[in-house]
């Protein structure tokens, strides 16, 4: 399957890092994959990391022009071409039952990945692969091309009132 988890709302990478918990909890073989995400300490890498059958991989240099993002736009573009390769690779290595690439359709939306690379993640994975990707934005492109779409809407966030992300609860 393709599973698509967007939004607004907060939940996406939390639901992605439930999917591989799960599927791990069942013997497959998962790549965790995140794009955009940054090098700071991350609690869904640290136990993912911690799993048999898991395997964490960081394809992000970070946010990208906000937060205090001070890397070269073309870096960020590296990096997710990058990964891209990386994922492409994974897939047709066929190594994987579950491949997430956590923040792949906010790639799309940074210009650091087209949506015809994203789909073409899509459309490389052997059948015998699931594959999850998440993001911000409504894509019908992926969304035509998934099985199950979830979105996550949000109704309040902290960081309209100041409070910036919490370790342990965010990250």
């Amino acid at each position: 399957m393709t599973i698509i988890y967007i939004g607004d709302g907060k939940g996406k990478t939390s639901a992605a890092a439930g999917l591989a918990i799960r599927a791990a909890g069942t013997g497959m073989k998962i790549l965790f994959a995140q794009f955009v995400k940054g090098d700071w300490p991350s609690g869904e890498r640290k136990i993912l990391e911690n799993l048999p059958n898991v395997t964490v991989k960081l394809m992000g240099r970070g946010f990208v022009g906000i937060l205090g993002d001070r890397k070269p736009f073309a870096e960020h573009v590296r990096a997710a071409k990058a990964g891209l390769k990386f994922l492409l690779a994974a897939l047709k290595s066929k190594k994987y039952d579950l491949v997430i690439a956590d923040e792949a359709i906010s790639a799309i939306e940074s210009k650091l990945l087209s949506i015809y690379d994203v789909y073409t993640l899509i459309y490389t994975k052997p059948q015998s692969v699931h594959l999850c990707l998440t993001g911000h934005k409504r894509i019908k492109k992926l969304i035509d091309a998934a099985d199950l779409v979830t979105e996550m809407k949000m109704i309040k966030h902290p960081y309209y009132k100041g409070i910036l992300a919490q370790r342990g609860i965010d990250y």
